[in-house]
């Protein structure tokens, strides 16, 4: 080999190694997440990322009123040209629709998860749980207590229960595990008589929890997140967890997921790593009253969850029971 040829080579194995790390310094520059958790509690945690590895987040955020559905729809719609690195959900659920579709690819997830929490196909994790709540304004609602949502569907209590939009967000989740655990007969029956009986149909669980402590109805149907908040600021809320003598209250991990072919796998790693930890589970849990899954954290104090008994969930069986009532809820929702 001649001098100019080693000269030649050296120089071409030079610039392919700063082009390698040019690339590497550009995928972890950056990371692109979708998510459909609150704003208020998910900035923080994105801005804690940030500040400790120097990645830059960009964030698209869902609405309130169109809560998962609108970065769902969006990844959907995107496939075949992925703009996001990784979904970071409120709930399992939408990341199943997602696997469905062939738009998620594993990643990796630290064995601390509990069993459950996990896809097996590593898919989804999840992390940092809400439960659904009756809220209820203690200074004006006395005994008796409403304890189920079939309370609700009886004339003692007509038109006194203020839900959101059963289209959108936790309710449609919580909706569609009912039809699981119940079987779609009774279900429907009940959901048809809480409609018949008055029940109040909102844009939002916020606003739901406002309409019980303005008394405009005596219950609101809401997430605990919602209710840590309202607590927080001193509103007189009573809480009561539903359904404790039947099918048991919803209990509803965050989730993560990485995107199939998103610009960013590594840094996309790199973010998912950090949500998986007990430092974002303390995080959520003192900002939102959020429940950690994670081992080393307490529980949020002020929901006597010790004697809470929760709903036993089948993810996947509830992904497609929420496909599947999309034109009943539609029909409920007056659309």
């Amino acid at each position: 080999m001649t001098e100019t040829t080693k000269n030649r080579s050296l120089l071409i194995g030079v610039a392919t190694a700063l082009l390698l790390m040019m690339g590497c310094r550009q995928e972890s520059s950056e990371v692109v997440v979708y998510t459909s958790v609150d704003q208020v509690f998910s900035q923080p945690v994105l801005e804690r990322f940030s500040e400790e590895t120097g990645i830059e987040v960009l964030a698209v955020y869902d609405t309130e009123e169109a809560k998962s559905t609108g970065v769902v729809n969006r990844l959907i719609a995107e496939a075949e040209n992925p703009q996001a690195d990784v979904f970071w959900s409120g709930d399992v659920f939408r990341c199943l629709v997602l696997k469905e579709k062939e738009i998620l690819v594993p990643h990796q997830a630290p064995p601390t998860i509990p069993e459950g929490f996990r896809d097996p196909e590593g898919m989804w994790t999840g992390f940092s749980a809400r439960a659904r709540v009756l809220a209820y304004d203690l200074e004006r609602v006395g005994e008796p207590l409403a304890v189920s949502l079939r309370d609700f569907a009886t004339e003692e209590w007509a038109g006194e229960l203020a839900m959101a939009n059963p289209l959108f967000g936790t309710t449609t989740v919580h909706v569609a595990a009912l039809f699981v655990a119940l079987g779609d007969e009774e279900a429907q029956s009940l959901f048809d008589a809480l409609k018949e009986k008055g029940t109040r149909m909102v844009a939002s669980n916020s606003e739901s929890l406002r309409l019980a402590l303005t008394g405009e109805v005596s219950y609101g149907l809401t997430d605990t997140d919602d209710a840590f908040v309202a607590l927080e600021n001193g509103e007189p809320l009573g809480l009561r967890f539903p359904d404790q003598e039947g099918a048991g209250t919803l209990f509803m991990p965050n989730a993560v997921a990485r995107i199939r072919g998103g610009p960013n796998p590594a840094a996309a790693q790199r973010l998912i790593d950090f949500l998986l930890t007990p430092e974002v589970e303390a995080m959520l849990r003192d900002s939102a009253g959020q429940i950690p899954v994670l081992p080393g954290n307490d529980p949020p104090e002020g929901f006597g969850l010790g004697e809470v008994r929760f709903m036993e969930v089948d993810y996947e069986d509830v992904a497609r029971k929420i496909e599947e009532i999309q034109p009943y809820l539609r029909s409920w929702a007056g659309l």
